[in-house]
């Protein structure tokens, strides 16, 4: 049963990867193992609920598995219930236990909570640890981009990726690098871009790279590359694996948007509606929900964008530290331009600029958004 698992989740076949472990935790009950596999699952395809569920039961049956109180302070990110994930991350802590995971995690709630010393404190307690420093130094970078502080975000970046490779994994750091490619297409900086999508690509071509690589490349209006890396893509995954329905999508939807086709960039994200808050592992942060809006500004539908925009500032535990959920204001103040009310487009806009007051001058669209506030005076 554990190979069968095991092949499924490889392809991503959600439906048979769910139907094994859901048998494993019939035939095993009092293995923790399948629950905190169907958690992992659900968190996957957006269903929080169902993984606090499962992550429950999984920590009750091996309370001393330190990722398992990760996991499901995670969960409760994603349901915006930030005290409860405290609770667990100090119940950890009170059993002895550690660990990157938990570190991690317990630095995206001190983001969520405005607590920039504890945030220092967790990159200070990876710092040296082989694997751990870099998911932090990562999480440090997200952290700068998001307030627009990008020479800081590089920095932070090109540290997690030296990190990875001193403890022998080109992946992570190919993942570091094009995870901070696809920060670059969305504030404008193409050159960035496109020099992080080549670097990460040239070390380890794998899946997840390559499909933030994609989602780079398709933000930047580099159709012709990005189209070849989905067909690669493609031909991984079954029809019904995660990919398919939501990454994949997304990433098409891009395409289109760069060519001027807002319809069907709608048309592509149809599918990824069932799962735009799923925690992807390459391509998050309510992704379907952020083109969505993009395609309805170029459609001329202020209204509609708006609420697309707002699911980001709704869902902060799902989107955390990542830039569109600061850039999700600057839309949102678009939107509301765009239909007319120029009194909440303003603020918007200020919010906006208040939140990006320690920016670098020089961000594309942070020009772009102080010319556009400048016009409504």
């Amino acid at each position: 049963m554990r190979i069968a698992a095991t092949y499924f989740l490889a392809t991503r076949e959600l439906e048979k990867y769910t139907q094994t472990y859901e048998l494993w935790t019939a035939d095993y009950p009092r293995d923790f193992v399948p629950h905190n596999a169907l958690g992992t699952i659900y968190i996957s395809i957006g269903k929080f609920e169902k993984a606090l569920a499962e992550y429950q039961e999984s920590l009750r049956l091996e309370p001393d598995n330190v990722n398992g109180y990760a996991n499901l302070g995670f969960t409760y990110f994603g349901l915006n219930r930030l005290d409860e994930a405290k609770a667990t991350f100090d119940q950890a802590l009170a059993h002895k236990l550690d660990g990157g995971r938990l570190r991690v995690s317990m630095y995206l709630l001190a983001f969520l909570r405005g607590d920039s010393a504890q945030m220092e404190r967790e990159v200070a307690w990876g710092a040296g640890k082989p694997g751990d420093e870099g998911w932090l130094l990562s999480a440090q970078s997200d952290t700068e981009a998001y307030y627009g502080r990008l020479s800081k975000a590089r920095d932070f970046s090109r540290r997690a990726a030296d990190s990875a490779l001193r403890a022998e994994s080109k992946e992570k750091a190919a993942s570091w690098q094009v995870y901070a490619a696809v920060r670059e297409a969305e504030v404008g900086d193409t050159a960035f871009a496109k020099q992080g999508v080549t670097a990460a690509l040239a070390l380890s071509p794998g899946p997840y790279v390559k499909m933030a690589a994609a989602l780079a490349l398709a933000r930047i209006g580099d159709a012709p590359r990005a189209t070849t890396l989905v067909r690669e893509l493609e031909k991984s995954y079954p029809t019904n694996a995660q990919p398919r329905l939501y990454s994949l999508p997304t990433i098409n939807a891009a395409v289109e948007l760069n060519k001027g086709n807002s319809s069907q960039a709608l048309v592509y994200l149809e599918a990824a509606a069932p799962y735009e808050l799923a925690v992807a592992g390459y391509i998050n942060s309510l992704y379907p929900a952020y083109v969505r809006g993009q395609a309805y500004l170029l459609a001329h539908n202020g209204t509609a964008a708006a609420a697309e925009f707002q699911k980001l500032l709704d869902h902060r535990g799902i989107v955390r530290n990542f830039v569109t959920g600061a850039l999700a204001r600057l839309q949102i103040a678009r939107a509301y331009a765009m239909a007319g009310d120029s009194a909440k487009a303003k603020s918007a806009y200020q919010d906006f600029l208040m939140l990006w007051k320690d920016a670098d001058p020089d961000i594309p669209i942070l020009k772009q958004a102080q010319a556009e506030y400048a016009k409504l005076q």
